[in-house]
């Protein structure tokens, strides 16, 4: 549906109740947190965390991966709650025993992965939580969600399914969602990873405007360019404690010597490059319901980094599976290191030294429910009826230190935050690989945790390992790349050298230009 008024105000964000809370004056909520604590374990997640948020303005929750960002913000929203500490709004003390209790109360929070159901169709993932009435009204949900989609500009197509949708469109529908059921303090976890640069803009327009009507915005972000863009103030954590506070524009050096308590180091990349080829397509043709890709040729040397730019549904993603045995070719040939591949399965591929690391940390890569020991030894090419508990938790522990990753041998991965969940497919990694296919590489790190990742991954390039990977960051694609092409509509671009393009070159291409 495309939303015929020109010049609507757009307004975009969260939660889900049942009705507008009672009890608000103007829509504007003071939020005051008050000495939180949160511990899982010996982990220290939260540790005595006060602060007030005014409404009326944008905040920035800023620190490293595992800082307890994502965990303050949960509690706040009800998802957690906190082993001590209070939260007052509107200077009344809040129980927020879950999310309906939080919604209920005015506060909601989009997380980094929209909470729908890929199977159904917009509308009725659109009615979820609307009310309890057994019968629902299809007609009164319908005309709703088209009115928010008019006043956001947003394009709703009320029964497609989810499953078909980006991911910016499927964020977009539950900021839809939310929105209608009426919340006054609005948190998003690291909103702009995987939408393209329109529907940022458009995010962006739609938070400045709930400010200016007296709404609180919570935006938890790695991206300082961002949060120097949007906030009005930042709040920094550091290994569960809140370190500093600053009002914006404020010096990056600062932000990020507050969260790191040092200014990380970044590395001038050279190319590693090698004569042979470790990936050759020829002809290659994949088909879904909504894209095509045919007649594709590309050649990935070992060694070599190569980057995919483009708007997500563009061609990306169904190369990266096509390569790695996901999806069945519709025409063409794969050669790994000089041999044909086209018909091999995902397993067999994965055996012969290729690894994929998708962009659904939970979805795809991860199993919800699992320990970290139970992934490793999954992920082991060792077989037998026995798993060997004792090796398998040293083995654990020993990932765990090398990536760095917040969390323990029988943590959860679902209990990890998004960017330990991140690190921990980096330590699912087999050793001699060919080549790792790889979406969004340092999707919800930090920057120390970005360069620490791409230093491991460099590692693996100097033994000769080609890398192939895709980004919604023009900048990260610059730096690490040898070479870069970009996707539009399911056609590649030429290929460029990275030391020789630009964001703006890029972006044409992305745009189309051939």
């Amino acid at each position: 549906m495309l939303c015929k008024e020109e010049s609507v105000p757009q307004v975009a964000l969260l939660p889900n109740v049942q009705a507008c809370p009672s009890g608000l004056v103007g829509g504007k909520m003071q939020v005051s947190l008050q000495n939180i604590r949160k511990y899982f374990g010996a982990v220290r997640a939260n540790d005595g965390i006060s602060l007030t948020l005014a409404p009326g303005r944008i905040y920035g929750l800023l620190g490293e991966n595992g800082a307890g960002k994502s965990t303050l913000m949960k509690i706040l929203s009800g998802y957690h709650k906190a082993d001590s500490g209070r939260i007052e709004l509107d200077g009344r003390r809040a129980n927020l025993g879950s999310p309906a209790d939080a919604l209920a109360s005015g506060v909601g929070m989009i997380y980094q992965d929209p909470l729908d159901i890929p199977a159904m169709r917009v509308l009725d993932n659109f009615l979820l939580g609307r009310d309890a009435k057994v019968v629902l009204s299809r007609t009164t949900a319908a005309k709703a969600l088209l009115d928010q989609a008019c006043k956001m500009g947003f394009h709703i197509e009320l029964e497609a399914c989810i499953e078909t949708l980006t991911l910016g469109e499927r964020q977009q529908l539950e900021l839809l969602r939310l929105l209608s059921l009426g919340a006054e303090v609005f948190i998003l976890d690291e909103p702009t990873t995987g939408i393209s640069a329109e529907q940022k803009e458009s995010l962006f327009s739609s938070l400045r405007k709930l400010s200016e009507e007296g709404k609180t915005v919570i935006l938890v972000s790695h991206k300082l360019p961002e949060v120097q863009e949007l906030c009005h103030q930042v709040f920094v954590l550091r290994r569960g404690k809140l370190v500093g506070q600053a009002d914006i524009p404020c010096p990056t050096e600062q932000l990020v010597r507050m969260m790191f308590e040092e200014v990380p180091s970044r590395q001038k990349r050279r190319s590693l490059v090698r004569p042979e080829a470790a990936l050759d397509l020829h002809g290659l043709a994949v088909s879904t319901e909504r894209l095509q890709i045919k007649d594709m040729d590309l050649q990935v040397r070992a060694g070599e980094v190569f980057g995919l730019a483009g708007l997500e549904g563009s061609g990306q993603r169904l190369l990266l599976q096509a390569c790695a045995g996901l999806l069945p070719l519709a025409g063409g040939r794969i050669w790994l290191a000089g041999q044909d591949v086209s018909r091999w399965s995902y397993h067999r591929r994965r055996d012969k030294g290729v690894a994929y690391v998708p962009s659904g940390r939970l979805e795809e890569g991860l199993v919800a429910g699992l320990s970290l020991m139970e992934h490793v030894a999954l992920a082991s090419p060792q077989r037998g009826l026995v798993v060997d508990r004792r090796f398998f938790t040293q083995e654990t522990q020993a990932r765990i230190d090398h990536y760095r990753i917040v969390g323990r041998p029988e943590t959860r991965v679902e209990a990890l935050s998004g960017g330990n969940q991140q690190r921990s497919l980096y330590a699912l990694l087999r050793e001699d690989l060919r080549l790792i296919l790889i979406e969004h590489p340092t999707r919800g790190l930090d920057v120390r945790s970005a360069e620490w990742i791409w230093e491991l991954l460099l590692r693996r390039v100097e033994q000769g390992t080609a890398i192939l990977f895709a980004s919604a960051d023009l900048d990260e694609l610059i730096e690490r790349s040898d070479r870069i092409a970009a996707f539009s509509g399911g056609v590649m671009s030429r290929a460029v050298a990275a030391s020789e393009t630009s964001a703006d070159e890029l972006g044409r291409l992305i745009g189309g230009e051939r």
